[in-house]
């Protein structure tokens, strides 16, 4: 079964089309492949508590999508631990690394 590793990088609060991009991830997950979602750069903007996102965070995760944040841009955007959603891994580059060199994962970046 094929993996996908969904990356995003925009902000939803300022690219219009990211308010969409959980629906793609949901979907693949949905037609039964192993999916991830890695937020990197503006995308992990939306992973503090309290936003209005959270919710999709949470339907995500109870689809069995594994959602990380990269902890540099988290870091960057002064959004500690304490701030990140539930739903959401703190996680470090070495992690999408990993993630990006598993057998038969693709990955598409937004």
């Amino acid at each position: 079964m094929t993996a996908y590793l969904y990356i995003e990088s925009r902000d939803p609060f300022d690219s219009a089309d990211s308010r969409y991009f959980p629906d793609l991830v949901k979907g693949t997950r949905e037609r039964g492949h192993k999916t991830t979602l890695f937020l990197v750069q503006n995308g992990v903007l939306p992973a503090r508590k309290g936003s209005q996102f959270s919710d999709r965070f949470r339907e995500l995760a109870e689809a069995g999508i594994t959602i990380y944040a990269d902890d540099f841009s988290l870091a960057e955007r002064a959004i500690g631990a304490a701030d990140t959603d539930s739903h959401v891994q703190s996680a470090g580059m070495d992690r999408l690394l990993d993630l990006l060199l598993e057998p038969d994962t693709k990955a598409v970046w937004h």
